[in-house]
């Protein structure tokens, strides 16, 4: 049996507000033609400096106004988590998958996305870097958090 495609996509540097209609477009796709493939890695570096809040808030009205102020965009998604930065010089992956072909639930595929980021920590000279266990995501580095891993949900998506 054939494995399903996932297809890697190279964006460069975007802005945010591309990379969101992008994975849009990609959901609807697989929504269409359900089983073609299994969907697509986005990769990308943010034009700008991005906040996002996520579903559990993180940015008080206040703080978002000052960020404003500062050049940054703002933008509230529907990802898990509270506030993250991204900015230049950061390599950030949207996946967009449909996790069943794949033979894959949500938090195996998490783990794997996080056993990934602390191999590209150790290529990069950043011995230490460790996922937490859950409710915790991401990659940390002592304290301080050096990759974080948001997901969107969308359950009745693939009906």
């Amino acid at each position: 049996m054939r494995q399903p495609v996932v297809r890697l996509v190279w964006l460069h540097r975007v802005p945010y507000a591309e990379v969101l209609a992008l994975q849009d477009r990609w959901l609807r796709r697989l929504q269409a033609e359900p089983g073609t493939e299994a969907g697509a890695l986005l990769l990308c570096e943010p034009a700008g400096p991005v906040y996002t809040a996520g579903l559990r808030g993180g940015l008080t009205p206040e703080e978002a106004a000052r960020l404003r102020a500062l050049g940054a965009e703002v933008r509230t998604t529907g990802r898990g988590g509270l506030a993250t930065f991204h900015g230049p010089g950061q390599l950030l992956c949207h996946p967009v998958l449909d996790l069943r072909p794949l033979g894959l639930r949500l938090r195996a595929h998490v783990a794997a996305l996080e056993a990934c980021a602390v191999r590209l920590c150790e290529l990069q000279g950043l011995p230490g870097a460790c996922a937490r266990p859950p409710p915790y995501t991401g990659v940390w580095l002592g304290e301080r958090k050096e990759s974080a891993v948001e997901g969107t949900l969308r359950p009745t998506a693939w009906r």
